[in-house]
């Protein structure tokens, strides 16, 4: 009986495989240190590292490896502050922060939280924090102009100068009663008292969707700002609890950019997949295909050959062939006077390393200069060419947008016949470029869209023949 029941319900499950050790970090800081690297950086873009971890990576980095060692992380799900401490009482050399109007949240631990904890452990901020202070004063002008891209312009924190204002004995106490726990090795009761902290000064409490994606949080922010633009913020919750998955599927590519956003906009598209009754990842950008192929180099654990061949067509890695590259051309533009796209060595890298993104950004600010110049010579202003309109009624069965973006090019015209699978059109969403191709054998009625336009969530792009 005992040997049946261990056959229905067989062993104690095998832990999974740690990827991310400590001993993973410090050989890959001693590998740079060895090539050279004058500093190490453990960058913590969405605020992962608790403060247990934050003292035991720290204090391992500074056992082997001779270079400063600095540690960069952000708030957003609540470590932040508390892992800073645990950081300075590990050795870190250097320590990543914003300053005050811009600290907490979804950023870097406000430098004047850390003043504060420096100055009650003795340890110097190489920092001059009256220049801090006026600073300080401009950037609270800054994050005023900014309230329409503010997540928490209904609560900033309260104005506060650690030179010059004095803490409630209350307030300052829970500073003291941080360090002792963080001394005694009490994660519970470090967050706890850093979150009070916090609390009192009105930064935002921690982001329990963050936590649970493990996305950074400019990743979520920047998410969040765009959803808004597309008007498809009823995606986020969906996309958000998405990444873990597809961040796996890609072989858990590290989530900074390029690869955040690569990873970020293809969960976006697998929440549109689901939404619209599709399998996952029946929509893919183009980067998103260019990662599971293999040509942003080796991922920390390899990509699944079936998924790799359900995304690429094939299951084999292949890695970007630096042989193939070819130098973007640098079009002089005859809507603006015969300017070239990318006036300076700056430009011409932007275009280079993110055309698609580039070729639009550049294009508009061409536009701008051409405009002021005519506006000078008193010549009136070249009108923003409009989206095309069609006073024809649509009739036929139409290609609509998978979600909000730019097109970036047409591959078709009124009256061509095509095939399934065949590219109709690219348009760029989320920073990435999309492909869009023919579902099945059609002829086409009209092209709705034009090189350039801007469109929305299930606007119409393309009309075919009944």
């Amino acid at each position: 009986f005992m040997g049946k029941l261990k056959s229905m319900f067989g062993s104690k499950p095998a832990e999974p495989e740690k990827i991310f050790t400590d001993n993973y970090f410090v050989e890959k800081a001693k590998a740079m240190e060895a090539l050279g690297a004058k500093i190490i950086t453990l960058k913590d873009m969405a605020g992962l590292v608790n403060p247990s971890r934050a003292a035991s990576i720290i204090s391992a980095l500074k056992a082997n490896v001779k270079v400063p060692v600095d540690f960069h992380t952000h708030c957003t799900p609540g470590y932040g502050l508390a892992s800073a401490l645990m950081a300075i009482i590990n050795g870190v050399d250097i320590l990543d922060t914003n300053i005050w109007w811009f600290g907490g949240g979804s950023a870097a631990p406000a430098i004047e939280l850390i003043y504060i904890f420096c100055q009650r452990l003795g340890v110097e901020v190489e920092v001059n924090m009256e220049a801090v202070g006026r600073i300080r004063k401009e950037l609270f002008n800054a994050r005023k102009a900014l309230a329409d891209f503010d997540l928490n312009r209904d609560k900033m924190p309260i104005d506060f100068d650690p030179l010059n204002d004095t803490l409630p004995a209350e307030i300052a106490a829970l500073f003291d009663t941080a360090i002792s726990f963080a001394f005694a090795g009490d994660e519970e009761g470090l967050l706890e008292t850093c979150h009070k902290i916090e609390a009192y000064f009105h930064f935002p409490k921690p982001n329990e969707l963050v936590k649970t994606a493990e996305v950074p949080g400019g990743m979520y922010s920047n998410m969040v700002a765009q959803l808004k633009q597309l008007k498809s913020e009823d995606l986020l919750e969906d996309a958000m609890r998405l990444i873990p998955m597809v961040r796996r599927d890609a072989g858990l590519i590290p989530l900074v950019t390029p690869t955040s956003q690569i990873v970020g906009s293809q969960a976006v598209l697998v929440a549109l997949d689901r939404k619209n009754g599709k399998p996952d990842y029946t929509t893919t950008n183009n980067q998103f295909i260019s990662l599971v192929k293999g040509e942003y180099g080796k991922t920390p654990v390899p990509v699944d050959p079936a998924f790799r061949e359900k995304i690429t067509g094939s299951p084999i890695e292949k890695a970007y062939d630096v042989s193939s590259y070819k130098k973007p051309e640098n079009p002089t533009l005859s809507d603006t006077g015969g300017m070239p796209l990318a006036s300076n060595n700056e430009e011409m890298l932007l275009l280079e390393l993110l055309p698609s993104v580039a070729n639009g950004f550049l294009r508009k600010r061409r536009t701008e200069e051409y405009n002021a110049q005519k506006a000078e010579e008193a010549v009136e202003t070249v009108a923003e060419v409009a989206p095309k309109v069609e006073s024809e009624p649509i009739t036929g069965p139409t290609l609509v947008a998978p979600m909000g973006g730019r097109i970036i090019s047409v591959n078709v015209k009124d009256g061509q016949a095509v095939k399934k699978g065949e590219l109709l059109l690219v348009y760029e969403a989320m920073k990435m470029e999309n492909d869009v191709e023919a579902s099945n054998d059609a002829v086409i009625k009209r092209v709705l869209v034009s090189e350039g336009d801007v469109v929305n969530t299930d606007s119409p792009l393309i009309e075919f023949q009944d």
